[in-house]
């Protein structure tokens, strides 16, 4: 069982997975914000933040809880096939926990500008701080009905790559790259204020970029 592997994996090396013990499981928080719901107003109104936080990431954790004790049930009782067809299920709601706890942290109101070391690795990649952001935005915009657009970092090529991911897939199980910055382009995250232009949403997300924080990522990513 691979995926059950990975995501497990993706989890407890990104501390969203609080802890997982065969007989002994803990279950999955909904992550505090590091700001107040209108802090990223006028970019996110509060209404949005509050609702996506509080009733879509945490349908996301509530169900990921379910879904793993029905296949550390199954998986106790030897039940392989049941505990496989649970995948899609860890996979959706897993990804969902893992993509939000991301992009929480990956915003802020003055959110400063990207690091030395990741400015290099920008230039170095994609030309400039504006190509990449061009060429981001142009995929994540393109994401066929619900998904996110990513930032990420190859550490088998050791250089930024942009990739997207469909639903709540999750980038390093799906594709290897370790996330560093996610746009969110499901409905939920911007429909009430930017009905259905999303290219107004990814191009306002820019102004609320934590820096700080996807220098960090980057850094660590490295290691």
């Amino acid at each position: 069982m691979p995926l059950i592997r990975s995501v497990f994996t993706f989890f407890k090396q990104n501390r969203v997975l609080d802890d997982y013990i065969v007989g002994a499981r803990a279950k999955h928080s909904l992550p505090d914000l590091p700001y107040d719901y209108n802090a990223l107003e006028p970019v996110i109104c509060s209404e949005i933040m509050q609702l996506h936080h509080q009733k879509h990431h945490a349908t996301y954790v509530n169900n990921l809880n379910v879904c793993e004790e029905k296949i550390h049930s199954a998986l106790s009782k030897g039940n392989v096939k049941d505990a496989i067809a649970l995948q899609p299920a860890l996979k959706f709601n897993g990804g969902g926990h893992i993509n939000h706890s991301i992009f929480w942290t990956n915003l802020a109101k003055d959110g400063g500008e990207p690091s030395a070391e990741l400015m290099t690795a920008i230039k170095n990649d994609f030309g400039s701080l504006e190509k990449m952001q061009e060429l981001l935005s142009a995929a994540t915009i393109a994401v066929q009905g619900s998904g996110w657009g990513w930032l990420g970092y190859c550490p088998n090529g050791k250089r930024l790559k942009i990739a997207t991911c469909a639903n709540q897939d999750p980038l390093e199980p799906t594709t290897g790259l370790i996330p560093l910055f996610g746009i969110d382009v499901w409905e939920h995250a911007y429909y009430l204020q930017y009905k259905n232009v999303r290219p107004d949403y990814v191009k306002a997300i820019w102004k609320i970029v934590n820096w700080k924080n996807v220098s960090e990522r980057f850094a660590k990513a490295k290691q």
